[in-house]
């Protein structure tokens, strides 16, 4: 039985990550091909911290950081389940950013399952979320049935694709001004801060990254999959507006020989996202192009002279969200066009505050949402709203699966309208 849900102390960080998925007897690699995998084959096991001075050096490291809560259950004073959030800035439609807390690395050991321990560190997680002013969770499921009673839905998704060498040409293009370059990790890690600051200022979805993000970059080979290569594209003034960093792969297999893996690539503006794409997809000596965890409205399909080359392999969902402040959550965003909705909800006692029934009104001067007590146009579940939040969803698809009901003629057709974003919300890492 768990008798305590709390932070665990200095001294109880060895035993919080033995509680961690990768040292309870849960799968270390994904059960599935990974859309985030670029190879053949599912995502291969990861080897964990295992003896005394490693554990110390990542509790010292963890401890340190302050974007880190961790959270643990304790029963009888021994640690049987452990989570954690990191703190982010999310981008949401509009361009604006909203604090949002990242669900991480979640496990219960094999003999306290199914017993509540994992309700219990949510509840604490959302909770300590909130005192911070974080209106909103997200994190990625390692079960699609695990998280959706806690109110989480799909809010972002993401595509493995492949293209063949011989089919990958492009459109014709005017001649680019600026030029291409192959640097050193050194110069990639200065390079990145910029270009993914530019992108994640328009991007839906895309996350702030943390302290160090781009430091493990190294021109040191990993294995058989080579070392990461580095590409920069600079405008007709020298200054970096896009990268890219991919891999060319041993193969046992002559099937899989000559592929070459996108492991990351963002631009500045579609002059320098054509001509890295360009170099990429026509590499000399290689015969496929793997570019996992793309969004799915790649723009490269636009610019082939045949649109079908481009062949997507795997897809998956990528983050899943949840409101817990809905009033603040949705105020912090804008809409694609004006309006006003009013609808009920019921977050099924885990964030009680967001009951009852609440008016939307975004015009051009200000958003706000607010209690009211006249009739709801709609009732919308959790975990609907949540999959809206973001402008990727449809609107029509949630109410014919029934989490949204319609009680004023045209309501859902407002709801789509007022939610959908301009591009998919899609972003470039996990945690």
């Amino acid at each position: 039985m768990v008798t305590e849900v709390r932070p665990p102390r200095r001294d109880e960080m060895a035993a919080y990550y033995r509680t961690l998925p990768f040292a309870n007897g849960m799968p270390s690699w994904e059960p599935a091909d990974a859309a985030w995998h670029g190879g053949p084959e599912p995502w291969p096991p990861q080897r964990a911290p295992a003896d005394a001075d490693q554990l110390e050096e990542l509790a010292a490291a963890d401890t340190a950081d302050e974007s880190f809560h961790p959270i643990a259950a304790f029963a009888d004073g021994r640690c049987v389940g452990a989570s954690g959030t990191i703190s982010f800035e999310v981008t949401v439609p509009g361009g604006g950013t909203v604090s949002m807390a990242g669900v991480t690395s979640t496990g219960v050991i094999a003999t306290h399952r199914r017993r509540g321990c994992l309700r219990q560190m949510m509840q604490a997680m959302f909770d300590a979320a909130l005192e911070r002013g974080e209106p909103l969770a997200m994190l990625s499921a390692s079960e699609g049935s695990i998280y959706g009673r806690f109110g989480f839905s799909p809010a972002t998704y993401r595509t493995r694709w492949e293209l063949a060498r011989h089919e990958a040409a492009l459109l014709p293009a005017e001649a680019d001004p600026g030029s291409l370059e192959l640097v050193a990790a050194a110069d990639a890690q200065k390079a990145w801060p910029r270009v993914h600051a530019s992108v994640r200022a328009h991007r839906v979805g895309e996350l702030s990254p943390l302290p160090g993000h781009w430091d493990r970059l190294s021109d040191r080979a990993d294995g058989t999959n080579g070392p990461l290569r580095f590409l920069v594209h600079r405008d007709r003034h020298g200054a970096v507006d896009g990268i890219a960093h991919f891999r060319l792969p041993w193969s046992p297999t002559a099937d899989r020989a000559g592929t070459l893996v996108v492991e990351a690539l963002e631009a500045m503006n579609p002059v320098a996202y054509r001509a890295l794409w360009g170099l990429l997809i026509d590499f000399d000596l290689t015969k496929t192009v793997v570019a996992p965890a793309r969004p799915r409205d790649e723009p490269l399909r636009w610019m082939l002279a045949n649109p079908r080359a481009m062949r997507v392999t795997r897809q998956t969902d990528n983050l899943w969200a949840r409101l817990l402040d809905v009033p603040r959550a949705l105020t912090q965003r804008a809409y694609l066009t004006p309006g006003t909705l009013r609808f009920t909800i019921d977050d099924d006692r885990m964030c009680p505050e967001n009951n009852g029934t609440w008016q939307l009104r975004a015009d051009d001067a200000a958003v706000t949402c607010m209690p009211t007590d006249e009739p709801a146009d709609l009732t919308v579940t959790l975990s609907a709203l949540s999959a809206l939040y973001f402008g990727g969803m449809s609107a029509h698809d949630l109410a014919y699966a029934g989490h949204l009901t319609q009680h004023t003629d045209g309501a859902i057709g407002q709801l789509a309208r007022m939610f959908r974003a301009d591009s998919e919300p899609h972003n470039t890492f996990g945690f």
